[in-house]
């Protein structure tokens, strides 16, 4: 069985240089609710394989569920699709024309279309995004908790060296005090607070606004993307995400009988973190060399020895299907295992954290109020 998937190896090319990634990745990361976000696609995908596995064909389908979407904007996107359908286009064309799509999905639902698989590919990519958005949502979970104390003790950190701090300050000045080398430290932080807190301000905005405006930037991403990977103990979660990615789109594609080299490419072009996005095209690179899967994935240090051990099993009993599910299964347990943990470990971290910082700041304050004490008794 052929497919029609030459043009990917020249775009693949493309994307190495920085344009046609952030181009397919438009959608993803956009604000506001302006793009078709994975949450609309997963219920999309679902939605779909029902109605197709009930026999309706794709263009009732479509009609049944614009209705589905409550904003405009999804509405008019369903619209034109089936327009686009009704007009003679194939599905797979109309979805890449909304620009909404990725080519990873363009070319599954392709590939459906020409193996008569559809709703079964569509039933793929619902589960895609599904555990997608379960990943995301356990990180989510996993951080919000952390992040929400951590900032509430980063506000009273700043209130204590803005307010109460100055007000010890005033006392020390009075009775010409010689403050200890502790105390000294946070009466400088204190100032610093005071006089420059402004500048921290706008600084921290400054970090925020350049983050969002380099957002696309190809050299950007993929120096912060190999810098969180160096990250110890969060390198290592973020990488099994996106294995756990990678692994669920092969078992996609490898169920809809697509070669091993084909899966590659389209994988490459979905997968959004660019150290793997690499790493897969060296291995293609290596596959159309001679070599096999399990010799590529070896050779990079992306993919741990349980995917080479497990996909040198695949390639000798041709069970590439079964083995990419349960690597897939393996990940995504591992993941979620892993963001509770990060979770219940973080929660009396910071807790910790915030107490030493407050007592520090209170002990720095009280020492030479005890020194004092202690000279006048």
């Amino acid at each position: 069985m052929a497919f029609k998937l030459d043009n990917i190896s020249d775009k693949n090319t493309d994307k190495s240089e920085g344009f046609d990634i952030d181009k397919l990745l438009k959608t993803e990361i956009t604000l506001f609710g302006n793009s078709f976000s994975n949450k609309k696609k997963q219920s999309f995908y679902l939605e779909l394989s029902t109605l197709l596995r009930a026999g309706i064909t794709i263009k009732e389908a479509l009609t049944l569920m614009t209705d589905s979407f409550k904003k405009e904007k999804d509405k008019a996107l369903l619209n034109d699709i089936l327009k686009e359908v009704v007009n003679g286009k194939a599905f797979s064309e109309s979805l890449h024309d909304s620009k909404q799509f990725s080519e990873y999905e363009y070319f599954s639902i392709k590939i459906g279309e020409e193996t008569g698989t559809t709703a079964r590919v569509c039933q793929e990519l619902g589960a895609f995004y599904e555990q997608k958005n379960e990943q995301r949502r356990n990180i989510i979970s996993a951080l919000t908790y952390p992040v929400i104390v951590l900032l509430t003790a980063l506000l009273v950190v700043v209130f204590m060296l803005s307010y109460v701090v100055p007000m010890f300050q005033d006392i020390f000045k009075q009775n010409n005090m010689e403050l200890p080398y502790l105390t000294q430290i946070v009466v400088n932080l204190s100032d610093a607070i005071k006089n420059y807190g402004w500048l921290f301000f706008l600084f921290f905005c400054s970090l925020v606004v350049l983050n969002r405006l380099l957002k696309n930037n190809y050299t950007y991403k993929k120096g912060l993307h190999y810098f969180l990977i160096k990250v110890p103990i969060a390198g290592t979660f973020i990488r099994k995400v996106y294995l756990a990615q990678f692994t669920q789109a092969v078992t996609l594609l490898t169920t809809s009988k697509v070669p091993i080299l084909n899966s590659i490419q389209m994988v490459t072009k979905m997968i959004r973190f660019i150290p793997l996005q690499e790493a897969l095209i060296k291995v293609e690179q290596n596959i159309m060399k001679g070599d096999s899967l399990s010799e590529s994935l070896k050779s990079n240090k992306m993919f741990d020895n349980k995917v080479v051990s497990l996909v040198k099993v695949a390639e000798e009993t041709n069970q590439t299907e079964y083995i990419f599910s349960q690597l897939n299964k393996q990940y995504s347990e591992e993941v979620m295992r892993q963001s509770k943990t990060i979770s219940t470990v973080l929660e009396p971290l910071i807790i910790v954290i915030v107490g030493v910082i407050v007592a520090v700041l209170l002990i720095a304050m009280y020492l030479p109020m005890f020194q004092l004490s202690s000279a006048i008794g």
